[in-house]
Formats: C-alpha cells, structure tokens, sequence
C-alpha cells in the first residue's frame, strides 16, 4: 500500500484505477471472510482505510483543479 504523499504524486486517473482495484481485492475479502475465517481480519480494515485515503485524495485534487 502506498503512502499518502506517493498517492498525491499520481495522476487523478492513476487514483481512479487503483481505487477501482482496491475495492474489488475488498469485496473479495469480504467474501472469504464471510465464508471462512481470514489468516489476517486486519487486512480489511487496512483496505477499507485505503479505499478511503484513496477517494479523499482524489477528491482533494478535484477541487484544487
């Protein structure tokens, strides 16, 4: 995962790509998990938070533009 300051170095379109990326690798872990325990639950908080830093990130930019 990256880090903030290495997200806002990438285009808006670049962010768009990965969040649409990381929402499905969550959707997915969100289905494992519901089926069988995951090795590590905190993974989909961490995604979650991604996803999140993601959208605001891209947001952010939009209105600086």
């Amino acid at each position: 995962m990256l880090k903030a300051k290495e997200v806002r170095g990438l285009s808006n379109e670049e962010i768009a790509e990965r969040i649409r990326e990381e929402e499905e690798q969550l959707r997915e872990l969100n289905f494992r998990h519901a089926i069988a325990q995951l090795e590590n639950p905190l993974l989909l908080r961490e995604k979650r938070r991604f996803v999140a830093r993601l959208k605001t990130i891209l947001k952010q930019k939009g209105v600086a533009d």
